[in-house]
């Protein structure tokens, strides 16, 4: 056990979803996940495992923003042996082509975190990555169910409430799709702790056009996200 995760040896799968939303991780255990068993509630941040298509799967809460995020992850990680994580969780949208709904892929995540900073003494702006051989079965899963998947880059972003918007439309111009709390700070670990990391998210909101989806119809549509995550972790 640890200070955040009460599971025991041999209680969390290989490969972890992770969702933000402890109810999300609820949600997908019981309508994705067959025989799932809730191995942690430390918090109020609920971790099941199950089987998804006769391989065993956890699905892990880990709160919002990166500090939250990395301290499940390292948990995972360190203590537990995971070897593959998959973030699932919305996006806000600053690309003008991406509309409610669409399901993004993170090849990469750039951040304004100074949790990297201060990992590599200020010394260097660390570029955190996918796993290619996961994105890679991502988007065939993706192509499989006639989804389509849009591969690019993510922004991690420590404030969910900006005084900066601005930034954000410059952003689009350098290609980022859409603007989220947790993938830098996920790709950093699983690189640190060399396993396989993706961030799967589903555009719950468009920040430059000023939509969202009414909260009653976001669980509904993050299923693909959900199916394309579980497809590539047993592919």
């Amino acid at each position: 056990m640890t200070a955040h995760i009460s599971a025991k040896p041999g209680d969390i799968a290989d490969s972890v979803l992770l969702p933000g939303d402890p109810l999300r991780a609820k949600w997908i255990a019981e309508n994705f996940l067959t025989d799932a068993v809730c191995y942690s509630e430390v918090r109020s941040m609920f971790g099941f495992t199950g089987t998804y298509k006769g391989r065993r799967v956890s699905v892990q809460g880990t709160g919002m923003g990166q500090p939250s995020a990395s301290i499940y992850v390292h948990e995972l990680l360190d203590v537990y042996g995971v070897e593959t994580l998959v973030r699932v969780g919305s996006a806000g949208a600053v690309h003008a082509d991406i509309e409610l709904r669409d399901v993004v892929a993170a090849i990469g995540a750039s951040t304004n975190s100074s949790m990297n900073r201060i990992r590599f003494s200020g010394v260097v702006d660390y570029a955190p990555v996918a796993d290619f051989g996961l994105l890679r079965a991502a988007v065939d899963a993706a192509e499989a169910r006639g989804i389509d998947l849009r591969v690019g880059q993510l922004y991690s972003s420590d404030t969910f409430y900006t005084d900066a918007p601005e930034v954000e439309a410059l952003l689009a111009d350098y290609g980022i799709l859409a603007i989220e709390m947790e993938a830098a700070a996920i790709y950093t670990l699983a690189a640190k702790f060399k396993a396989r990391a993706l961030a799967v998210c589903t555009i719950s909101d468009h920040i430059l056009k000023g939509t969202e989806l009414p909260a009653d119809q976001r669980q509904e549509s993050f299923s693909e996200m959900v199916e394309i995550a579980l497809d590539a972790v047993v592919a």
